[in-house]
């Protein structure tokens, strides 16, 4: 039998198959940031999943980072999250929601005005889309030790939002050059003190949120994401190899649902096997996500490196990608211009093997 299609415990869930949905920000909501019928829609297209881990989705108010993207934070968006839910779950599917704070990604002209937030002052060397087209990232507030008890709590109250949406769990946003992802690399986290310096205490915010978290929704039904040579949003780091090699072996003392990991970088300008070493280190269920064809995530699985694959660009284009990857079908191509538009093309309209 394949290994793709062989149940996996993971948490507190049974999933019936290994090709889980990775998270994809698909700039879809509606005004307020407020996830509508579109939204559940195109979520429910692909409750064959194992799981699908819904896209990133801001923890707290002010602190956009692409415009359109969901949030967690308000009643209208708790009612609109819970349209996808009841629409997943009646398809027969399991979802998480990616819980998230883009840190110095943000920009004042997508928040009113207001300053992004990060370890330390140092801005993203790029380009952000605005209601005023392209402009460079701003430098940020460095956020001072006693305002990070505020970030915590934030990510707790999306926690307990998550929970009222109906969602089955929340994956902790730790990935791609994002706050917690600032935090941890030694090329954007600059400080000094009990957050900053050591590798120990770069984490020291991931593992709050992480207890925060665990403590609204029991550590069984948590997962965090890595990406640790992702060079994405100006993100480097001196020995990352090293540093998350050690983060996967923290990881364990959380009992967590899964460790999420993401192998490569986008712009290939870092590169070496992290994977390897995480696996090592870590005890629990961990998920592979770059990249993979069928083939290779078949081969990751039952070579005991992986216990699941989350597929990216193939479930954008696929809503019944198990049922393409069983049947050997060939898969639809995926449309990159509209991959960030509103509508429903592009988003809802991919035909599957039925038509």
């Amino acid at each position: 039998m394949s290994m793709l299609f062989t149940p996996l415990q993971m948490g507190a869930l049974t999933l019936p198959n290994r090709i889980l949905m990775a998270p994809l920000t698909r700039c879809r909501a509606e005004d307020d940031h407020v996830p509508g019928d579109l939204m559940a829609q195109h979520y429910s297209q692909r409750a064959s999943a194992g799981l699908i881990i819904a896209e990133a989705t801001m923890a707290m108010e002010g602190n956009s980072a692409f415009w359109r993207e969901p949030g967690i934070y308000s009643a209208a968006q708790i009612a609109g999250w819970k349209k996808t839910t009841d629409a997943v779950h009646a398809a027969g599917g399991r979802i998480f929601l990616q819980i998230w704070h883009g840190g110095r990604a943000c920009h004042p002209l997508l928040n009113n005005g207001k300053q992004p937030v990060a370890p330390s002052a140092i801005a993203i060397n790029d380009e952000v889309h605005t209601p005023e087209g392209k402009k460079p990232y701003v430098v940020p507030h460095e956020l001072r030790d006693d305002e990070l008890p505020g970030i915590v709590a934030g990510f707790r109250q999306a926690a307990v939002n998550a929970k009222a949406a109906g969602f089955d769990g929340v994956e902790v946003h730790g990935a791609n050059g994002y706050l917690l992802d600032q935090f941890l690399r030694d090329g954007s986290n600059k400080r000094s003190g009990p957050y900053g310096g050591s590798r120990e205490n770069r984490a020291r915010l991931l593992f709050e949120v992480l207890e925060a978290v665990i403590g609204v929704w029991g550590s069984d039904r948590v997962g965090v994401r890595f990406s640790p040579l992702n060079s994405y949003n100006s993100m480097i780091d001196s020995d990352p190899i090293g540093l998350y090699s050690w983060l996967a072996g923290e990881m364990n003392r959380f009992n967590l649902a899964y460790m999420h990991v993401m192998r490569g970088d986008f712009f290939q300008q870092q590169t070496g096997d992290v994977m390897t070493p995480m696996r090592a280190s870590y005890q629990g269920v961990m998920i592979g996500n770059m990249g993979y064809s069928q083939a290779e995530a078949e081969a990751a699985i039952a070579a005991g490196q992986l216990d699941a694959v989350a597929f990216g660009t193939a479930f954008l284009a696929n809503p019944d990608l198990p049922a393409r990857f069983k049947a050997g079908a060939p898969l639809n191509a995926a449309d990159p211009a509209t991959f960030y538009t509103q509508g429903p093309q592009g988003y809802t309209d991919y035909p599957t093997l039925n038509g």
